[in-house]
């Protein structure tokens, strides 16, 4: 099993435009944060979690040509503003592609896209666009998605609902201000938890860097890793602050865990 992480940033991404802050002018690669995407690979299948601004770049640089499934967290821009990139994958793969996420983010994404999502749309002979089908999934009902076991999760980010995914020993939560006991319990057992860390003092809708420390103990994973990461700190700076077992994440990591 492997786990990519395509982009670790905020919705600003680092550098901040016009920023001249450490982290914005550091020379060290890790403090480059493209907006917040993942690849999640096992039995031989790929998942890509959410479709955010620079996905293109993020998928050459993964050197991806194929996807077999979109799981959307929520649709945030900073987390689908990408989605037209998908085009490229829809056209070579001939098909087009599944994309699941929660019954309000779909039907957000099929109104505000929906030349991606409607078939009836025809574009001219000799273009081409983007072709998704809008699948819904429940919270906390494991459904099977090209074979593989997929739990979604169901977590508060303000007023909004956002989803997180476990896949085997690897769950994803980004964009997420608390963790229900409920999904405490759905996350137990973990090898790899990602979780979003934004700020040292808190914020309305995210985890702050302690309280994300907190939930990542309450969880228990082996390791655990943050994403959706502000310039506040350098990569350096911050995983010098973190407990053992948690370390920031940044763009380009690849996580193998043994097994499919």
């Amino acid at each position: 099993m492997r786990l990519t992480f395509l982009g670790t940033g905020t919705s600003f991404g680092v550098p901040q435009i016009g920023c001249r802050c450490p982290t914005c002018t550091s020379t060290d690669p890790r403090d480059r944060r493209a907006r917040t995407a993942a690849l999640i690979e096992t039995n031989g299948k790929r998942f890509l979690i959410d479709t955010p601004p620079e996905l293109r770049l993020q998928l050459v640089a993964a050197t991806v040509d194929h996807v077999d499934a979109v799981l959307f967290t929520h649709a945030h821009a900073d987390h689908v503003h990408g989605i037209d990139d998908l085009r490229a994958l829809s056209v070579r793969q001939g098909a087009m592609l599944p994309a699941y996420g929660s019954r309000a983010t779909m039907a957000e994404l099929t109104a505000k896209f929906p030349y991606i999502f409607d078939p009836a749309i025809v574009v001219p002979v000799g273009t081409s666009k983007p072709e998704l089908a809008a699948h819904v999934l429940e919270p906390g009902r494991t459904a099977s998605i090209a074979g593989v076991a997929v739990l979604p999760v169901s977590l508060p980010h303000g007023d909004h609902e956002v989803f997180g995914y476990r896949i085997g020993p690897v769950a994803y939560l980004t964009d997420v201000k608390v963790i229900p006991e409920s999904v405490i319990d759905a996350l137990q057992d973990l090898d790899v938890l990602v979780l979003n860390a934004l700020l040292s003092r808190p914020h309305p809708l995210h985890l702050s860097v302690p309280e994300a420390v907190a939930a990542a103990q309450r969880v228990g994973a082996r390791r655990t890793f943050f994403t959706h990461l502000t310039h506040e700190n350098t990569h350096a700076a911050l995983a010098a602050k973190l407990p053992a077992g948690i370390a920031p994440a940044y763009d380009g990591l690849v996580i193998d865990l043994p097994g499919a």
